[in-house]
């Protein structure tokens, strides 16, 4: 394969952070309309409980499965083929079907009641959210095909498409009929998804047969007499392992190129994918177990809920917008790069060394972003509420302490989504195993936690029982990290430490900041700005060469 894993994997992170720039620039302009006009009970209901139902369908039906297939792809090429594969995400589709019948029992029969006018909706709205993960779920094997061969602009276009076309249809009902937000929140999730389908499905039919009159008429009259626009060969050159000749090769079924007696599921691959599956259980509860207790347990009402929700959404802006597209693409590098079951002083010396420099250069970027937002977010976390909700919205103090906490959150966020992501990448299946058992502490004890801390602290609590439990799994998987590789003498995890220019910057930004926090607006932004400016020159100042490492990059980028 002659793509550049590694510039695939920065070129999706980029381009997946403007994709979630703008995606959730809209979603915040609708939920600031639905707060203003329509109610915070209805928010609570959408954003919390139907989203955690949506979350809790696609994660459990398609984590494990798309993980376990991505190392097999790359690591075990010679033992599971390529229609094993394929049946293997076709798994997604009846896992999914079969995970609606308990779910939906317990959203409509055992989660706290909703209130009797929107039950009506709400019923409806959780069947239709089931059998939009479903459809969803029939695109899963050209999805994962395209994250393969590295079809990144494919994956924004798409997905972009699908936030426009569920924020159109939902905007368009409700300004007609803002008692009716539940509803077409439903029948947007239903458009949407089939926008999935139907976009995926699509661009590999146009693929495939263009692919192939590709490869007739290089094997008739070879490269030099192609007249392709700079588009198409960028689709078309370094293809010369894509196995698809037609679009039903997409669909479940045997390869009828290789060994007939090959099993329909690679027997390797189903251990693996078991393995991701104990561990997805316990990482779904950790990632929204604040909402499944406010869910199951009548702690806070839709109201409060929603409050806690907007606050915890533009919390998590950093985390949405940077961190996850990050933590996705570096994933997807070190599945590529590092092998699972080979220590790290038998790989190849190059490629070991260029993975230490690249999980260094990931904590140190995303651990610089979490200290500024920490630091920024304590003398702005008001003003932000403020310019969202409007003063009726700030009220009571409530939200700004959310806030304020909650940018401890965000760097310890940005930390293990990069140290645990490595772990992940490059354990073994028995490691996995080992590790779950721990994953099912921390579960446990952040449902506790949070029931706890919230009963003594409120709202806040969720926050708190969340920073614990993080700092736990930092602690276990930079311990992870460091004893890999050890034995090389590297040490990746000095990118924790920003360094002294950047942190004594940082701390004199936020006194000077926290100190004009009483000024007049504009003066207090300006301060802010002024700051924040002065604060990214002296990270330059400090890591010159990985900015030059960047520039390369994204000139480079920008050629091709």
């Amino acid at each position: 394969m002659a793509r550049n894993v590694l510039q695939s994997s920065l070129l999706g992170a980029g381009f997946s952070i403007i994709f979630q720039i703008l995606c959730r620039i809209l979603t915040f302009g609708i939920n600031a309309y639905i707060v203003r006009n329509v109610g915070r009970e209805v928010l609570g209901i959408m954003n919390v409980r139907l989203l955690l139902l949506e979350s809790t369908l696609l994660f459990l039906s398609r984590e494990a499965i798309n993980r376990a297939a991505l190392s097999a792809n790359s690591q075990q090429r010679d033992k599971c083929s390529w229609a094993q594969l394929i049946n293997q995400m076709w798994l997604t589709v009846p896992i999914c079907a079969v995970l609606c019948v308990p779910c939906l029992y317990i959203w409509l029969h055992w989660l706290s009641a909703v209130d009797a006018p929107f039950a009506a909706q709400y019923v409806f709205a959780c069947y239709a959210v089931a059998l939009s993960c479903v459809l969803e779920l029939l695109a899963e094997s050209a999805v994962f095909v395209a994250q393969v061969f590295c079809f990144v602009k494919l994956k924004i276009v798409l997905n972009t498409l699908h936030i426009l076309v569920r924020s159109v249809i939902f905007l368009w009902i409700v300004t007609g009929d803002r008692s009716a937000a539940i509803t077409a929140f439903a029948i947007a999730q239903l458009a949407s998804a089939l926008t999935i389908v139907l976009g995926q499905y699509g661009f590999f039919y146009y693929y495939i047969r263009r692919f192939n009159d590709y490869k007739l008429h290089v094997a008739r009259k070879g490269k030099s007499t192609l007249d392709l626009r700079s588009w198409e060969r960028s689709l078309f050159e370094h293809m010369d392992d894509f196995p698809f000749t037609k679009l039903s090769e997409l669909l479940p079924g045997r390869d009828k190129n290789n060994d007939s007696n090959a099993g329909f599921f690679n027997r390797e691959l189903q251990t693996l994918t078991l393995s991701f599956v104990k561990q997805g259980v316990l990482k779904q509860i950790l990632t929204e177990g604040e909402k499944y207790v406010m869910s199951v347990s009548p702690v806070l009402s839709f109201g409060e809920q929603a409050t806690y929700d907007v606050v915890n959404n533009l919390g998590s802006m950093a985390a949405r917008f940077i961190f996850r597209p990050i933590e996705d693409s570096a994933y997807f590098y070190f599945t590529q790069t590092i092998s699972r079951d080979t220590r790290l002083v038998k790989q190849p010396s190059d490629r070991v060394r260029q993975a230490s420099s690249v999980l260094h250069n990931l904590l140190l970027g995303v651990s610089s972003i979490g200290l500024l937002a920490l630091t920024f977010g304590q003398s702005y976390a008001q003003t932000l509420l403020l310019l969202y909700g409007g003063e009726d919205f700030v009220a009571g103090g409530l939200p700004q302490r959310l806030l304020q906490w909650h940018c401890l959150a965000i760097y310890l966020l940005s930390v293990n989504g990069i140290s645990e992501g490595y772990m992940f990448a490059t354990n073994t299946s028995r490691d996995i195993d080992k590790y779950n058992y721990l994953m099912a502490i921390f579960s446990v004890s952040f449902l506790v936690l949070s029931y706890i801390l919230t009963g003594i602290f409120g709202p806040v609590g969720f926050i708190f029982a969340n920073c614990i439990n993080m700092l736990g799994r930092i602690v276990y998987s930079t311990w992870y990290i460091r004893q890999q590789y050890r034995p090389l003498s590297l040490n990746p995890l000095q990118g924790l430490w920003p360094g002294r220019l950047f942190g004594g910057t940082l701390l004199l930004a936020g006194v000077i900041c926290y100190w004009y926090q009483e000024a007049v607006f504009a003066t207090h932004l300006g301060v802010g700005v002024a700051m924040g400016v002065l604060c990214l020159f002296a990270w330059a100042l400090a890591h010159r060469d990985l900015v030059q490492l960047a520039w390369k990059y994204g000139r480079r980028i920008k050629i091709e």
